[in-house]
């Protein structure tokens, strides 16, 4: 299968010289100039793996990565000229796998990643999670094996997926759910929630009727007969 790789860097000149590098080895490439945009990227192309810059504009990458690791275990490389023991400890103890100084070689981070990705594919049978009916849940790439394809969640899908899964028989009122994936904060619509739990069933295919309504309240996850 193609990798998928995140560019998130807000100099020009480093963030191409990056995506031809990744490119020349047949990967496919998302960039994004600041962490607004490469959140709004990752939860929207899913990818394999991040190479994240820590200085940025709008959302730098120390946020970028917290946020990411709220969801995901994608692999995360933090590319930054921020050097020194403590700032790199930091980095890992917010869930980065490596940490690359400027300047740097595009090359060795080529291979870096895929030195991760090896890592990621030697883990993926005990990251297969059934989920009824053919379908499977892969906890490391946040995808949706079926027979008749594999299919992306996005951040917000993964999330609700797993709240369910851990409740299973547990009805969740959308407030919960609300609060769990959206956060506290969140002032918009709860109707959202339905939004997500809609093309949340439609990729899982066969195994949609796991996630069952119960109206007036919520969400639950059953198993399937």
């Amino acid at each position: 299968m193609t990798k998928k790789v995140l560019i998130v860097e807000d100099e020009h000149r480093i963030r191409e010289l990056i995506s031809d590098y990744f490119s020349n080895e047949h990967w496919i490439v998302f960039q994004a100039e600041n962490g607004v945009e490469g959140w709004y990227v990752f939860e929207e192309k899913t990818p394999d793996l991040v190479i994240l810059d820590l200085m940025m504009p709008e959302m730098n990458g120390w946020e970028l990565c917290r946020k990411i690791r709220q969801y995901s275990n994608v692999p995360i490389i933090i590319l930054t000229a921020v050097s020194g023991d403590e700032r790199q400890i930091e980095g890992y103890e917010l869930g980065a796998d490596d940490y690359v100084t400027k300047p740097f070689s595009p090359k060795v981070l080529v291979s870096k990643a895929e030195v991760l990705m090896r890592r990621v594919d030697g883990q993926l049978v005990s990251a297969h999670t059934p989920i009824g009916l053919d379908v499977v849940l892969n906890t490391l790439t946040h995808r949706l094996e079926r027979k008749d394809g594999i299919f992306d969640l996005t951040p917000k899908e993964y999330g609700i997926l797993q709240l369910l899964l851990r409740n299973k028989g547990i009805v969740l009122p959308r407030d919960t759910i609300l609060r769990s994936i959206w956060g506290a904060e969140y002032e918009g619509d709860e109707r959202v929630v339905d939004t997500h739990i809609k093309k949340l069933r439609s990729k899982m295919g066969v195994a949609a009727d796991c996630i069952r309504t119960v109206f007036g309240v919520g969400y639950t996850f059953e198993e399937s007969v």
